[in-house]
């Protein structure tokens, strides 16, 4: 990119490097269990969905991340088998995620104005203090970030 110039000492030029698209930093996204368990245990009507959402971004998650998705691992293990779940737990431990410490009295107030599990109003809490979208498959959820971020839940 070039941008020219007149000044006191002639025609001059701003040069600008532009680093390749592998290098620029990426939008951050707050991104909720259910994303990562339809990403990782390849659902078929969501999974693609949502790997080309979580690739396109920075991700972001309150702490209680992992123990939901270890959670849904072994609802998914009962239901569909051992191994998927344990290779979806090691697809998991390469996920490039942002853990952040949750406020509980700010998350609290949030779950009981939205009418919400505490443990999605800590969600919607990070989202709000990361000034970041939300990504879920949960309506509830997604109406409420609807409402609190102040953008459409789309």
């Amino acid at each position: 990119m070039n941008v020219e110039s007149a000044g006191r000492s002639g025609l001059r030029r701003l040069y600008v490097a532009e680093p390749a698209v592998a290098y620029r930093v990426l939008p951050p996204l707050t991104v909720d269990c259910s994303v990562l368990v339809a990403a990782l245990f390849l659902e078929p009507a969501l999974g693609e969905q949502a790997r080309a959402t979580l690739e396109r971004c920075e991700l972001h998650a309150p702490e209680l991340l992992e123990y939901e998705f270890a959670n849904a691992a072994v609802k998914k293990a009962a239901a569909a088998g051992e191994t998927m779940a344990r290779a979806a737990l090691v697809a998991f431990g390469g996920v490039d995620v942002s853990l952040h410490r949750v406020d509980a009295k700010d998350s609290f107030e949030l779950a009981r104005r939205y009418s919400l599990s505490a443990y999605d109003a800590a969600y919607l809490w990070l989202a709000g203090e990361l000034k970041a979208p939300l990504a879920t498959f949960d309506r509830a959820l997604a109406k409420a970030a609807g409402q609190y971020l102040g953008g459409s839940s789309s």
